[in-house]
């Protein structure tokens, strides 16, 4: 068959890496390997009963229909009284547009807030999709790179040299995918202090590990004096109610916005699934108990590894507060070789962990921090302490 001529932004665009080493994981293990699989970024718990069971009573009570394209108004008035009940911002329902996915709220915002030429300030380490999302809308990804040393997170300084009359939109995650730092009341306040200098750049805010928090309560910077109005802030039901695969997520934003990605949402895929947006409802509304015991869990689980790493040499580990993710940075690694195989980069190291070790974990190239790797917690202690006692195993050079 003569070759397609396919469009240039999917032949420039970079596949995940995530999905890829995903992917790379499911092929050894359909060749018989034994793989632990820690590079996806999904809870291992099920979606909590009381959940499912509002979904199968939201199916036979005929929610089988088209739901508005902005969401149900019963799932947007619950998200306006979670917003305010757990957050202390007032959004009406009408501000509030449920799509599939965090993913498309923020490719929602992309398509309808930027132009050719627009510059978007990126915190990294990002989330592996935030940078191909802003190249997609045409817009220009500024990157503002945070090592370990300053737990990862971009300081005011960092971003007062970086706005310009191009800023658009400043995009970053708290609890951070993938490094799990999360901003402080006070350091979400000096960033705004810079922000409000600069009054045509709006914040996207992606909280969707909201309730994955080991610091206490969640902070948003649309709590920040003056912020509200210059904020969209983007969750979903994935990460905290381990309801990945119901595909829903959500913004609240100014009035503008909202009706701009209700037009563009309209035109992709209109409404999301109705009867999970019914479930989700219950979600919201319901005791958040699971929630808090599947928080709980993963902070067990983080002290656990981040222990067991920090017995490594050479690996250098922060102690991340929210999310699912460690973030080694592994850069003493480089230039090394290991049982034959030569460490040049951190995708060297992922794929050698993976042939030798049979663990799959994710290259921090993708993330926009070649110097580290990222390492899911969402698995079970025994897999946990399997995996790195395995990684240990493989970075002692023995014969």
């Amino acid at each position: 068959m003569k070759s397609i001529d396919l469009a240039q932004r999917v032949i420039t665009m970079k596949e995940s890496d995530t999905i890829r080493m995903a992917q790379l994981a499911r092929d050894l293990t359909a060749q018989g390997r034994q793989i632990i699989n820690l590079s996806l970024g999904e809870p291992d718990f099920d979606t909590p009963d009381h959940i499912k069971k509002a979904a199968v009573k939201a199916l036979a009570d005929g929610y089988t229909k088209y739901s508005p394209v902005p969401g149900m108004p019963a799932l947007r008035e619950a998200i306006s009284r979670k917003l305010k009940r757990d957050n202390g911002l007032q959004y009406s329902p009408s501000q509030i547009v449920v799509s599939n996915g965090a993913k498309q709220s923020l490719a929602n915002l992309s398509m309808a807030l930027l132009n050719p030429g627009d510059e978007v300030i990126i915190f990294a380490p990002y989330w592996v999709s935030y940078f191909e999302i802003v190249r997609i809308g045409q817009g220009t990804p500024v990157v503002l790179e945070a090592g370990i040393d300053q737990d990862f997170k971009v300081t005011p300084g960092q971003l007062s040299g970086a706005l310009t009359n191009r800023t658009k939109a400043i995009l970053f995650s708290s609890p951070c995918n993938p490094t799990g730092s999360v901003y402080t009341p006070a350091e979400l306040e000096a960033l705004a202090d810079v922000i409000r200098d600069h009054p045509k750049a709006l914040v996207i805010s992606d909280e969707i590990y909201e309730y994955i928090n080991f610091s206490g309560h969640h902070h948003s910077i649309a709590q920040a004096p003056g912020m509200k109005d210059r904020t969209i802030v983007v969750n979903g039901f994935s990460k905290g109610f381990a309801m990945t695969g119901w595909r829903l997520g959500y913004m609240a934003a100014p009035q503008q916005v909202a009706d701009a990605c209700t037009k563009i949402q309209g035109q992709f895929t209109s409404g999301a699934n109705t009867f999970a947006q019914i479930a989700a409802v219950e979600a919201l509304d319901a005791d958040l108990g699971p929630t808090i015991e599947m928080n709980n869990a993963f902070a067990v689980r983080k002290n656990l590894v981040r222990d067991l790493l920090k017995e490594i040499s050479g690996m250098r580990v922060n102690d991340p507060k929210g999310a699912f993710y460690i973030f080694p940075d592994i850069s003493a690694f480089f230039g090394k070789t290991l049982r034959g195989n030569h460490i040049g980069n951190a995708t060297d190291f992922c794929e050698y962990l993976l042939q030798e070790a049979g663990v799959a974990l994710v290259a921090g190239d993708a993330f926009g921090a070649p110097n580290c790797f990222r390492i899911s917690f969402a698995a079970s202690e025994e897999d946990l302490r399997k995996a790195v006692h395995l990684i240990k195993n493989a970075l002692t050079d023995a014969p």
